[in-house]
C-alpha cells in the first residue's frame, strides 16, 4: 500500500475527472445503441444505467477498500490522499453521468434525482472543498456498492422476467440473498457507521478542518439516503412474500382443482 501512495505522490497533478466521464459516457452510448439496441425502446435507458452501475460499483469497492488501507492515517477527518481523491472523482464521473441518464429519459423521477444532486454534493465537497474526511465518504462508499452487482443484475432480470424465462429464473433465485445482503448492509452495518461518525464529529474533533455546516450536511444525505434505501428494501420483501403466497394460493387451488 505504501507504494501505491508513494507513486500516486511522484505523479504531477493532473484531475482525472473528465477522463473518468469519458468513459462512462462512451459505455452508456455503447450500450444504449449496441449492447440493448433490440431491446423495446422504454428498456434500453434503464438497461445502459445498468452497465455504467456496474463498471462502478464493484470496482469502487475494491478500489476504495485499497485507498482506505494504503492510508495510515485514517479517521473521520484526516487529510484525504491522492489515491483517496482518484476513487473520488471515480464514483463523481458516474453519478455526473447517471444524473444526466435520468435528467434525459426521466426528468420527473426526482427521488433519483435528488439522491444523485445530495450525493455529489458529499463527493464534491469531501474532494475539492474541505480536501478532509475521504475514510468516512468512502467507506460508504464500500457499503453503498457492496450490493451493486447483485443490483444490477437482479434490476436487469426484472425487466426482462415477463417475456424471457431464463430471466424470470435469475429473478427469482437472485431475490431471496440480495435482499437478504441488502438488508444487512443497508439497515445494520450503514445505520452503525453513520452513529460512529456523528458521534466523532459532534465531538468537535474534526471542527479545525472539516466545517460544522459541512459534516452535517454529510450526516443528514446520509441519514436521508439509508432511510429511503430502508423502504426500498421492505417494499421489496413485502411484494416477495405477497408473491409467495399468491403462488402457494394458486397451487393449492390447482391442486383442489385436480383433485
Amino acid at each position: 500500500m505504501d507504494i501505491i501512495n508513494t507513486t500516486l505522490n511522484s505523479l504531477p497533478y493532473s484531475n482525472p475527472l473528465p477522463l473518468f466521464f469519458a468513459v462512462y459516457l462512451t459505455l452508456y452510448t455503447v450500450a444504449y445503441f449496441i449492447i440493448f439496441r433490440k431491446w423495446v425502446p422504454k428498456l434500453r435507458p434503464e438497461a445502459s444505467s445498468c452497465v455504467i452501475s456496474l463498471a462502478h460499483g464493484t470496482p469502487a469497492v475494491f478500489l476504495a477498500s485499497a485507498a482506505i488501507l494504503s492510508d495510515p492515517a485514517r479517521d473521520f477527518h484526516s487529510p484525504n490522499t491522492p489515491f483517496q481523491s482518484i476513487v473520488l472523482d471515480y464514483s463523481i464521473a458516474y453519478f455526473l453521468m447517471d444524473l444526466l441518464h435520468y435528467l434525459i429519459f426521466y426528468p420527473t423521477d426526482l427521488l433519483f434525482i435528488g439522491h444523485h444532486l445530495a450525493t455529489l454534493f458529499v463527493f464534491l465537497t469531501c474532494r475539492y472543498v474541505v480536501y478532509h474526511g475521504a475514510f468516512a465518504i468512502l467507506v460508504l462508499l464500500v457499503l453503498a456498492e457492496v450490493t451493486s452487482l447483485c443490483q444490477n443484475v437482479w434490476t436487469l432480470a426484472c425487466a426482462r422476467r415477463s417475456d424471457v424465462k431464463f430471466a424470470a429464473k435469475v429473478y427469482d433465485l437472485l431475490s431471496p440473498p440480495f435482499y437478504g445482503l441488502y438488508s444487512v448492509v443497508r439497515g445494520f452495518l450503514g445505520p452503525y457507521f453513520v452513529y460512529r461518525m456523528f458521534a466523532f464529529y459532534m465531538s468537535g474533533a474534526a471542527d479545525s478542518v472539516i466545517p460544522k455546516w459541512v459534516w452535517i450536511s454529510w450526516v443528514v444525505v446520509v441519514f436521508m439516503a439509508i432511510s429511503v434505501s430502508i423502504l426500498w428494501i421492505l417494499n421489496r420483501w413485502i411484494e416477495f412474500f405477497s408473491e409467495r403466497n399468491n403462488n402457494v394460493a394458486v397451487a393449492v387451488a390447482a391442486d383442489k382443482k385436480v383433485r
